[in-house]
């Protein structure tokens, strides 16, 4: 039975609190902001528990179940980190203290700028951007800025492959910038041929992700950086898939000039709820004063007496701040947390750990489920959900019949080249008996795809709420949690 709303289970003149008396003199407030009726619900304490308790019970987290979601990364984010997060040091400091009371929190950020230099391969990083895409905006915005500094306005094209995710090219068009698509080759990397003849003195960059969305390591990524530094171009990289490289390879290394980290996707940031998230970027040396900022910067170095004194500073010819204060510092302290408890060798087996599940995984599909660019992936892979044999069956019912046997459906309809998308990625948390009943319950799927349709065309049947209209949720949005009649009432 679906949990009822909290109004439906109100009591008049049952209250869970009471408001002390006031200890300020009252006064009137304007007639126009008062109302007669506040329309609140009127419960107990232990029935509020009790309600969203229930509630949470309805939800499926990484706390009850596997979530195979594509280009997502890390779903499981250490419980280690909330306890450093919630430190009253960090917790309780303010950006606008001053600084000689943040020396703890600005030696925090200093260090994870310095370690993710290390682990990217790069002269420089900012902390400030506040998402994956923001840090992608920061990369472009850096890479016009570049470029007009130079002289070399003409330089207005970016380049990006047919696999990217979706924010690149919405990033490119609000940077001012104009899209180039790529096409993939047969193997699933930038079409060499295609990006040599888009490489010419237009070219301001390239967007590469690597591994890309198909799960696929670009095999002539040397190449492809060549090919778009010898038009005078700059490489921006996208690092949605870190964790597949962590200890592995340095983007630097590889010719990358800028790359947002997606801490919540490497780094073990919480992504839940929208955010708050970050996406600090690196850069190399030819960008390193175009930074955001502030950077935090050793001012004074460490003595025998004293420790180092830290502060902030703005790169000489900086893009500016992209978000306010420093950064999201909760997220920071997250990740410092997270790459100070696994260290370099631990660092190294998440990649490792990745890579092999993705690929048990892709084993133990393939013969089931097309795999369209069948060779050895990264950190996930892409499958296509459908069946010659059954061709009513889409992506969408695979996903949600999987609800049925306990799973978080993967990724669908994306990357948009290949059809009927399942973009599967296990991450390296998860143990072989949960990869191989996934692996039951997909083939298991496909066998009733054959024998009995209806039962994927009508999923979800074991959950709360069953298959939803996507397109009436979608035109017909109910926003307030309120019955309707009293949704009424209030307007």
């Amino acid at each position: 039975m679906p949990e009822p709303l909290i109004y439906e289970l109100s009591t008049p003149g049952r209250p869970g609190h009471r408001f002390p008396d006031p200890d300020v003199p009252l006064a009137d407030l304007p007639a126009g902001l008062t109302r007669q009726e506040l329309m609140l619900p009127e419960l107990s304490e232990l029935e509020v528990v009790r309600h969203f308790v229930r509630l949470s019970q309805l939800n499926y987290a990484i706390d009850t179940g596997f979530y195979p979601l594509g280009s997502c990364s890390m779903k499981y984010n250490p419980k280690l980190n909330e306890d450093a997060a919630r430190l009253p040091g960090f917790a309780h400091s303010h950006p606008l203290q001053d600084l000689s009371t943040q020396q703890g929190s600005l030696a925090l950020m200093f260090r994870l700028q310095q370690w993710l230099k290390e682990i990217g391969g790069f002269a420089g990083v900012s902390l400030q951007p506040a998402a994956g895409a923001h840090g992608e905006l920061s990369g472009i915005l850096m890479i016009r800025a570049y470029h007009r500094d130079r002289g070399q306005p003409q330089r207005n094209k970016i380049l990006v492959p047919d696999s990217a995710h979706g924010t690149n090219p919405a990033t490119t068009t609000m940077s001012g910038l104009r899209v180039v698509e790529l096409p993939s080759d047969t193997r699933g990397n930038v079409d060499l041929e295609a990006l040599r003849a888009e490489c010419d003195e237009t070219v301001a960059g390239l967007m590469l992700t690597n591994p890309n969305t198909l799960g696929l390591f670009e095999e002539r990524v040397q190449e492809v950086v060549r090919l778009v530094h010898d038009a005078g171009g700059l490489v921006y990289g996208d690092g949605a898939n870190m964790n597949a490289l962590l200890g592995v390879v340095r983007p630097g290394d590889l010719g990358f000039d800028v790359l947002h980290f997606n801490l919540h996707k490497t780094f073990s940031t919480p992504h839940g709820g929208g955010g708050p998230g970050a996406g600090p970027v690196g850069v190399g040396d030819q960008l390193v004063d175009y930074l955001p900022g502030p950077v935090v910067a050793e001012l004074e170095p460490e003595t025998e007496d004293l420790p180092p004194l830290y502060g902030l500073e703005m790169p000489p010819k900086s893009i500016g701040r992209v978000k306010a204060f420093h950064g999201h510092f909760g997220m920071h302290v997250r990740a410092y947390s997270y790459i100070r408890s696994y260290g370099k060798s631990g660092m190294r087996a998440i990649a490792d750990h990745a890579v092999l599940n993705a690929n048990y995984l892709m084993a133990g599909l393939r013969q089931t489920y097309h795999v369209p660019f069948d060779r050895r992936c990264m950190h996930e892979f892409v499958a296509e959900g459908r069946f010659e044999f059954a061709p009513e069956i889409h992506a969408l019912d695979i996903s949600k019949r999987l609800m049925d046997y306990g799973f978080h459906p993967p990724t669908n309809y994306f990357p948009l080249i290949v059809r009927e998308a399942l973009m599967i990625e296990p991450t390296e948390t998860e143990s072989k008996p949960t990869l191989d009943a996934f692996v039951a319950a997909m083939v298991a799927i496909a066998e009733e795809a054959r024998s009995e349709p209806e039962l994927l065309k009508g999923a979800p049947h074991s959950t709360p709420f069953g298959r939803l209209d996507e397109v009436q949720a979608a035109k017909q949005l109910v926003l307030c949690c309120r019955p309707a009649e009293l949704a009424q009432a209030a307007s």
